[in-house]
């Protein structure tokens, strides 16, 4: 993470937006008034995903269930009827 101010984040917005993009870097905005945080839209996307699927009470206990499992416990792909 990187931390700056505003008065930097200014001087070095198009490279920071850059790491932000490239490199999934979160820039950390200090202020008199609070902080904010800038990161890519591909980070923010994952977030709200995941967020959405630790929101389903069903569909959570089933992912916690199914991380202990080992692969050979897993239906394949051609055991899936469609």
């Amino acid at each position: 993470m990187t931390n700056t101010n505003a008065t930097t984040l200014r001087k070095n917005l198009f490279s920071m937006l850059s790491d932000a993009i490239k490199y999934n870097e979160t820039i950390n905005v200090n202020t008199k008034e609070g902080n904010a945080v800038i990161l890519s839209e591909e980070e923010y996307n994952g977030m709200m995903a995941t967020l959405e699927l630790s929101s389903n009470k069903v569909l959570r206990e089933k992912i916690l269930a199914g991380k202990d499992e080992s692969l050979d416990e897993c239906v394949s792909i051609d055991e899936v009827k469609w």
